[in-house]
């Protein structure tokens, strides 16, 4: 296996980083995760916008190749000689270049591009239901920082211990006022009657593809984001989770309340039918 750092092809087991790097000291940086399929990265405008606004959130100095098909080229090639074109899972982490203590002496963005096969049914809609709970021992606070994908991951790493420790899916982190902003590796949806809703990236969720896909894509529903508590958790009739590898999951159970899924096929194929 392959991967490509800053631009160059190389053995993927071959060491790169040094105990300086700003990304193992400070989690200084933020990271996409992406789908190829056929030969095709899917959904490469979102990601790229959402790259953009992340390094110029993080006040990174964004050389003028840094552009939707330099990316976009390397992921492709990497997959091809990767042998994997036909069904990927696709990193690109970047960190902020140079030493310095907090305060960064460089802002040039470095890079690694990593790839993984995937198997066939990660396009399938899950048979069966998620089961969700709330991670109390921390909290995401609804500032502009709360929507990058950064590279600092400690919640969402100790909320996926917990869910693992509670044998759930996935743990809900909620917000500095108990709402509830994502999970561990999703952005969250209930639905209720006609309306499927999400909280606004006010909320402190992460600003999800998938998530911003489905807020532009004509659905038979009604979609909009507003504040969700665990009270609309728990009168829901349904609750799905998305992001760019799954698509669409369906969550069947939150502590003692369980949900059916017929919103979540129809969605799951919609979704699917667009991006293909």
């Amino acid at each position: 296996m392959q991967l490509c750092y800053n631009g160059k092809f190389m053995a993927a087991d071959k060491p790169l980083l040094t105990v300086d790097n700003r990304s193992f000291r400070y989690g200084d940086g933020c990271f996409e995760t992406m789908k190829v399929y056929q030969g095709q990265l899917l959904l490469a405008d979102l990601h790229f916008e959402r790259l953009m606004m992340s390094l110029h959130l993080l006040h990174f100095h964004i050389p003028r190749h840094f552009t939707k098909e330099y990316f976009t080229g390397l992921v492709l090639d990497l997959c091809r000689v990767s042998g994997v074109s036909d069904l990927a899972r696709v990193r690109l982490t970047i960190w902020r270049s140079g030493t310095g203590l907090y305060d960064p002496v460089d802002h040039t963005p470095e890079f690694i591009i990593q790839c993984w096969k995937l198997p066939r049914h990660i396009f399938e809609l899950n048979d069966a239901g998620l089961t969700l709970d709330v991670f109390p021992d921390a909290i995401k606070p609804g500032d502009k920082f709360s929507n990058v994908k950064s590279n600092n991951c400690l919640p969402y790493v100790l909320a996926a211990l917990y869910a693992k420790e509670h044998q759930l899916s996935e743990s809900i982190l909620l917000n500095q006022y108990g709402r509830i902003a994502d999970t561990t590796i999703a952005n969250i949806f209930v639905v209720k009657g006609n309306d499927v809703i999400t909280p606004p990236l006010s909320e402190g969720c992460v600003c999800g593809v998938m998530r911003k896909h489905l807020l532009q894509t004509d659905m038979p529903f009604k979609v909009k984001e507003q504040p969700l508590t665990i009270s609309d958790l728990e009168s829901a009739d349904e609750v799905f989770l998305t992001n760019a590898i799954y698509g669409v999951r369906w969550v069947g159970q939150f502590r003692d309340t369980s949900y059916g899924n017929a919103a979540s096929v129809i969605l799951h194929d919609l979704l699917y039918e667009s991006m293909l």
